[in-house]
């Protein structure tokens, strides 16, 4: 059982690493083909352990939100939100001055816009 769990921090771990690196935002399949991006399963993952890892995913998620690339800091915000809707709002507003570009992707139509200016959106400041 040790074991399992261990394995299960790791892979953990490994997901939100692999968020901190991630390029862009998509949430879902991508293209003709809606293949998911390798990002978007890394979110899947982590958004599955919210439930029974909570306390372990924030400690990550805290981390990620101020170390992450772009992409990276709002999967991270958008996760703590999940987790707490207060914290994510707490998220979004350090967010919205961030002036780091990321790219998006929604189906086959991909855009670009900042960090600020998603984080304004979802606090409904736009």
């Amino acid at each position: 059982m040790f074991g399992i769990r261990r394995k299960k921090e790791s892979e953990l771990a490994r997901a939100v690493a692999d968020l901190g690196r991630a390029n862009t935002l998509a949430f879902g399949g991508v293209g003709i083909a809606g293949t998911l991006l390798p990002e978007t399963e890394a979110y899947q993952r982590v958004a599955a352990a919210v439930a029974d890892h909570s306390e372990e995913v924030r400690d990550l998620l805290d981390r990620l939100l101020t170390s992450g690339a772009p992409a990276g800091r709002v999967y991270a915000a958008t996760l703590l939100e999940r987790l707490d809707p207060a914290v994510g709002r707490a998220a979004w507003t350090t967010l919205r001055g961030d002036e780091a570009e990321l790219n998006t992707m929604t189906g086959c139509v991909m855009g670009s816009t900042t960090v600020g200016e998603y984080a304004a959106e979802r606090l409904g400041d736009a």
